[in-house]
């Protein structure tokens, strides 16, 4: 019995001995997956910018839209030296490239790309525009209007609008319709009345203007003041008065440095502000945006709560606060939890 059971163990190691190496070489013989061959590919589209001559164009904006998914964010890149770019990552699908340039008309082109697919769309020659004064301005709206198509898909949990925050610091300037637009889709957002209904229900609780009274009567006078401060602030400091003194009312994030020079450069844009031409000034549209709305609330507070001047500035002095407190949030907390933020800036 014992030699029967040496013999059949040394059959067993012998198996198990030819077994091993074949299937390791087995192993070694087959090929990748084809999800594993699909995931080490890259999604791609190259190309080459140059003008009718073949002369490298650099500084070239290269802008992808997908125009099945609108709400998508754009990818944004510029060309280099040698008039080369590359947009990676790409999400399959039908796909829109449009390439601006000064002094050069708008070049637009379409495709469609696979997943893991390298699309080289080779040497794009840009025509020179006859009139590069329209030109330019064309360029720079047509570049506006992409940035600002996605600013107003940003939303807080994907609930409350968070517009005016700009995470691509090469973005283009917004026209005086612009403004206005972003403007008056804050003022009309659910959010927006929702925010005076809390503020009111808060201001009821601690019977602030006590002229108001209590009930639905003192409520809805509470409401209709906090709708009114809201909306007249963000129309003057966000439309009026940045059309007029050609400054942008958006914050553009930083993102970079360390906290204490992140926290003095966010708390610095509640007084300072870019202007239409790129320039950092004083913020005159966001102060005397803040002066006027509370200047205009002493028409419609309690009588005894007019304090003509003292409530003036008191709200105004509350407006660049909140305006300060507000650029803390955007630069430490609230990109993570804004939807469609793209790029990452540089002031």
């Amino acid at each position: 019995m014992l030699p029967l059971l040496v013999v059949l163990l040394v059959s067993a190691l012998l198996v198990s001995g030819f077994a091993l190496p074949l299937a390791a070489q087995q192993a070694a013989e087959l090929p990748d997956s084809p999800s594993a061959q699909t995931a080490a590919q890259a999604t791609s589209i190259t190309g080459v910018v140059t003008d009718e001559d073949g002369a490298a164009v650099a500084g070239a904006s290269i802008a992808l839209m997908h125009p099945d998914r609108p709400a998508m964010a754009a990818q944004k890149t510029v060309s280099g030296a040698d008039g080369g770019f590359a947009l990676n990552d790409v999400a399959p699908g039908a796909f829109q490239v449009s390439i601006t340039a000064v002094g050069f008309s708008v070049q637009s082109l379409s495709g469609t790309i696979a997943q893991g697919q390298q699309d080289a769309l080779g040497t794009i020659r840009l025509r020179a525009s006859v009139n590069i004064g329209v030109n330019v301005s064309s360029n720079t709206e047509q570049m506006a209007e992409i940035e600002v198509r996605h600013e107003e898909k940003q939303r807080v949990l994907g609930i409350i609008p968070n517009y005016y925050i700009v995470y691509d610091g090469s973005t283009a300037p917004l026209d005086t319709k612009q403004k206005y637009r972003l403007a008056w889709r804050t003022a009309i957002d659910p959010t927006s009345f929702l925010g005076a209904g809390v503020i009111a229900g808060i201001e009821q609780g601690a019977n602030t203007f006590p002229a108001y009274g209590q009930g639905a009567a003192g409520y809805a006078k509470r409401f209709g003041a906090a709708y009114a401060d809201g909306f007249s602030a963000n129309l003057l400091s966000n439309a009026v008065f940045p059309a007029l003194f050609k400054q942008d009312p958006r914050y553009f994030y930083k993102g970079t440095g360390s906290v204490r020079s992140r926290a003095a450069y966010a708390i610095a844009n509640s007084v300072v502000c870019k202007g239409d031409n790129g320039r950092w000034q004083l913020c005159y549209s966001g102060i005397l945006g803040s002066l006027a709305a509370g200047g205009i609330s002493n028409l419609y507070y309690p009588a005894a709560d007019r304090n003509g001047v003292g409530l003036t500035l008191e709200n105004t002095a509350l407006g660049i606060a909140g305006g300060a407190a507000s650029n803390l949030f955007e630069e430490f907390l609230l990109k993570k939890f804004t939807t469609h933020s793209h790029g990452q800036t540089h002031p």
